[in-house]
C-alpha cells in the first residue's frame, strides 16, 4: 500500500482562501428566484470556519511532530559512550570471556546456550539453571577461540515446555545517526535501530 506524505496530503485538501472564493462565486451566481437563505449562508460560515481551524490544527500537529522528533534525535545524543543490549546473535571472541545475553519471555528451570562457528558448527553449550523471565546472561570462555561466532538460547519451563528466548548482541555506542525521520545507534560499526534495545547502562 503506498504512502502519502503529510505535505501532500496538505495541499490536497481546500484551503480557506480557495472556500471564500467558492462562497462568494455562489453567492453571485445563485438563482435570484431562489436565493441562498439565510440558515444556509450561515452554515456554509460555519464549514468554512471549521475549514479554517482544521487547517491550523493540522499546521500545528506538524509542527509539534517536527519538535518533539528534534528532541528525540537530541536525547539519543546522550547514550554515546553507553552500554547496549540489542536484539542480535553475533559475538567476537578475542581470547577474552565473554557475556552472552539473551531475554526469555517467561520462567524457565533450565537452559542452554549453544555457539556455533562460521560453519554452523557447534563449538560450545554452556548450560544454566532456573531463571526469571527478562534479560539473563551466562558466561562464555572461548580459549584460545578467536573469531566472530553465533550463539542461540532454548529452554524448558516449570512444565517441561521449550521456551525459545531472544538472543541480544552486547556493545557500545560510539555515534548516533539519522535517517528518514529515524535514530539509529552506531554499535560495532553497524546501525542498531532503537526499537531493538533491550536495555542500556552506563559503560564500565
Amino acid at each position: 500500500m503506498s504512502t502519502t506524505s503529510v505535505g501532500s496530503a496538505t495541499n490536497s485538501v481546500m484551503g480557506k482562501d480557495a472556500f471564500l472564493k467558492m462562497l462568494i462565486a455562489q453567492m453571485k451566481n445563485q438563482d435570484p428566484l431562489n436565493p441562498l437563505s439565510g440558515s444556509d449562508f450561515a452554515a456554509q460560515l460555519a464549514q468554512f470556519s471549521s475549514v479554517e481551524q482544521l487547517i491550523n490544527v493540522s499546521s500545528q500537529l506538524e509542527s509539534l511532530n517536527t519538535n518533539i522528533a528534534a528532541m528525540a534525535n537530541s536525547q539519543m545524543s546522550n547514550l554515546i559512550g553507553c552500554e547496549v543490549d540489542f536484539e542480535g546473535n553475533m559475538v567476537v571472541a578475542d581470547g577474552t570471556a565473554k557475556t552472552l545475553t539473551y531475554s526469555l519471555p517467561e520462567d524457565v528451570t533450565e537452559g542452554t546456550v549453544s555457539i556455533y562457528d562460521e560453519k554452523g558448527k557447534v563449538v560450545k553449550t554452556v548450560e544454566f539453571g532456573s531463571q526469571q523471565a527478562g534479560v539473563n546472561s551466562v558466561t562464555w570462555d572461548p580459549g584460545s577461540l578467536t573469531g566472530t561466532y553465533t550463539f542461540q538460547v532454548s529452554a524448558r519451563n516449570k512444565s517441561g515446555s521449550t521456551v525459545n528466548g531472544t538472543t541480544l548482541a552486547t556493545g557500545t555506542v560510539s555515534g548516533v545517526t539519522f535517517k528518514n525521520g529515524s535514530s539509529y545507534l552506531v554499535v560495532g560499526g553497524q546501525e542498531v535501530a532503537f526499537s531493538t534495545v533491550a536495555s542500556v547502562r552506563k559503560a564500565g
